[in-house]
């Protein structure tokens, strides 16, 4: 599983997970709005609608915008209703890309994805064509200065989680996407403090990308649509020494 999560380092290194906190809580609305049409507006008995709560409010959001939020999902407020569309494709070097968006107009999304993919180098797919090889997953990222790798690893598997993997940095908890509630509450309420935290795609394996041409073009097109406004996640399975990471910032 080595690798799994280097998107996601590469970004807190550059200090570029989500920089500008509007677009944390763009994101974060969407999806409370869609929890709560799909599921309804009791968080209580809607655990998507749980988890997203609990997002919005570890990024401090204003309980005034959380309540409007679900009021749009269950049409108490009017608002944009958005579909939920996932785009894949492979990038340069042959890296499975999924995208996850959330869009009130899939032509325009599906144009723009499409055309991140195509100029930085990759080719956009069919429906299925990379996402068998992801599992998704509960994953809670630590800071390895933060705790003991043994202590993090019996609170984890006592909470119900299925590993613990380290990685460059950071130590990341993994469980079953219907376990995520139940392991991260258990592992705050032991005092565990989570860098982030989110049931995200997993690949089964990684792509090693040795070339600094093919690294920098990747970089690009994934930062690229990650910026995208209709984008919620991007995952990818690749790899990048830190070597070539130095060779091309």
């Amino acid at each position: 599983m080595a690798g799994h999560s280097k998107w996601a380092n590469i970004k807190r290194r550059k200090g570029a997970v989500d920089a500008k906190r509007g677009k944390i809580f763009t994101r974060i609305i969407k999806e409370i709005i869609v929890a709560a049409r799909l599921g309804g507006g009791d968080p209580g008995g809607n655990p998507r609608l749980r988890t997203a709560i609990a997002a919005a409010k570890a990024e401090n959001m204003p309980k005034d915008n959380i309540d409007r939020a679900i009021k749009k999902g269950t049409g108490e407020l009017e608002g944009v209703t958005y579909e939920e569309i996932t785009y894949e494709g492979y990038g340069p070097g042959g890296v499975a890309v999924l995208v996850e968006s959330m869009t009130d107009n899939r032509v325009r999304t599906v144009a723009e994805v499409r055309h991140a993919f195509s100029k930085h180098g990759g080719n956009m797919g069919e429906a299925n064509c990379v996402s068998w090889m992801f599992n998704k997953k509960g994953q809670m990222v630590v800071d390895k200065g933060a705790i003991d790798e043994d202590a993090l690893m019996d609170l984890a598997l006592e909470a119900g989680a299925e590993d613990v993997v380290s990685e460059d940095d950071s130590f990341q908890v993994l469980c079953a996407p219907e376990d995520y509630e139940q392991v991260s509450e258990a592992l705050r309420g032991k005092g565990v403090v989570f860098v982030e935290a989110g049931v995200t795609m997993i690949p089964q394996n990684v792509v090693e990308v040795t070339d600094a041409k093919t690294a920098a073009q990747l970089m690009k097109m994934l930062e690229v649509l990650e910026d995208n406004d209709d984008v919620q996640q991007v995952h990818a399975n690749f790899d990048i020494s830190d070597e070539v990471m130095e060779a091309i910032s």
